[in-house]
């Protein structure tokens, strides 16, 4: 066996490592196979941030999505998990590193029935976890706004968007 390795780091061959888009997990926490390559790579990048927002949605968690928000500038990061019973889990994590208003709600959709759950407040780490649990459809808002009472049109964030899978 140790000849065969030498041989090979002689003749420069090396066995094919494992990129960021083909690992099935992040530091123990499993990437659906839905996850965008840009999720896969913003998880790569933050393993730590992973860990720790899947820790608080608790065991059995893949994800699903990381988005910066609002942009390349990331004042805050979405994380989105979801379980084998299709029940969502979401956090918005605060990286400006001070006190801002922010809200996290997920929402079903589904024929006139919604029901959200909802975390509102004065954050400096995140917000969340915030949970669907019977399988449906759900939408993500989160907002980060200086204060609770300036509008959403002059919010920090303000993004509205489906939970993945759902289209």
């Amino acid at each position: 066996m140790m000849v065969a390795v030498a041989t090979m780091a002689t003749l420069g061959i090396v066995a094919p490592q494992a990129s960021a888009t083909e690992n099935p997990s992040i530091t123990g926490v499993a990437i659906s196979p839905n996850a965008s390559a840009a999720t896969r790579a913003l998880a790569a990048a933050d393993p730590k941030a992973v860990q720790d927002t899947a820790n608080l949605c608790g065991a059995g968690y893949k994800l699903e999505l990381v988005e910066r928000l609002p942009d390349a500038r990331r004042f805050g990061t979405l994380f989105q998990y979801q379980n084998s019973a299709s029940n969502e889990c979401a956090l918005f994590d605060n990286n400006l590193g001070t006190s801002k208003y922010m809200k996290l709600s997920v929402c079903e959709v589904d024929d006139g029935h919604r029901a959200c759950s909802t975390d509102a407040g004065y954050f400096t780490q995140y917000a969340g976890p915030v949970r669907v649990t019977d399988g449906f459809c759900a939408r993500i808002t989160a907002i980060m706004k200086d204060s609770a009472g300036a509008s959403d049109s002059s919010a920090l964030i303000n993004r509205v968007e489906p939970a993945v899978p759902c289209d």
